[in-house]
């Protein structure tokens, strides 16, 4: 806290930010209220995409004989090889003051091949495994997200706290001791201007 003088002015200097902290701390109550909301939601939805992207993953097991005949395919002719992210893609959007990533899709490169160099299954194969990535891509850019708004949530949060707890008590304690010195050098006057008027008053007796 920096020395308060403790003069008319910085009288109306402590008024003034007293003003302004009360009128900024509603809004950054509100910012908080509004990003713990949107966080909440937003860890249900991740949670509930974590639970589907493990069921899907689990759901390769019914794959598992399936895909030991891809261990004979020749190198560079595999699944895996027909199956080769390019880029995710994301728009930006403002989310209660935050510029979050939002997820639309994982392109694929385009990969030709001969569906007669590989089994029956392989498309079947291609598709879920291109929805694994897809899902995985939605869950790293979901979680960034999540973390961008824990990150504005706290200072936010600590924001709120200063206001609430430093900043406004502060300024209220500051008006309170200018208030009494002013008041207190006023009655001093007064008294001294009574004293002196006493005295004048004696000396033309």
């Amino acid at each position: 806290m920096g020395t308060v003088k403790l003069t008319k002015n910085d009288l109306k200097i402590q008024k003034d930010q007293l003003k302004q902290f009360e009128r900024f701390l509603p809004t950054l109550q509100l910012k908080k209220q509004q990003l713990q909301t949107v966080i909440m939601k937003a860890e249900s939805e991740l949670e509930e995409l974590e639970k589907k992207y493990a069921a899907m993953v689990d759901g390769l097991d019914d794959w598992v004989a399936v895909f030991a005949e891809n261990t004979a395919l020749p190198d560079g002719k595999r699944i895996e090889d027909l199956i080769i992210p390019d880029k995710v893609v994301c728009e930006r959007e403002n989310i209660a003051g935050v510029s979050v990533p939002v997820f639309k899709e994982l392109t694929f490169r385009e990969i030709v091949y001969d569906v007669a160099d590989y089994p029956l299954w392989a498309d079947e194969a291609i598709f879920r495994m291109r929805e694994i990535a897809g899902c995985d891509a939605l869950l790293k850019t979901m979680r960034n997200e999540v973390e961008l708004l824990n990150a504005e949530l706290r200072t936010t949060s600590q924001r709120v706290n200063l206001f609430e707890k430093i900043k406004i008590p502060e300024a209220k304690e500051n008006i309170r001791k200018i208030e009494i010195y002013l008041g207190d050098q006023q009655t001093f006057a007064v008294i001294r201007g009574k004293i002196a008027k006493k005295k004048r008053q004696g000396e033309t007796s």
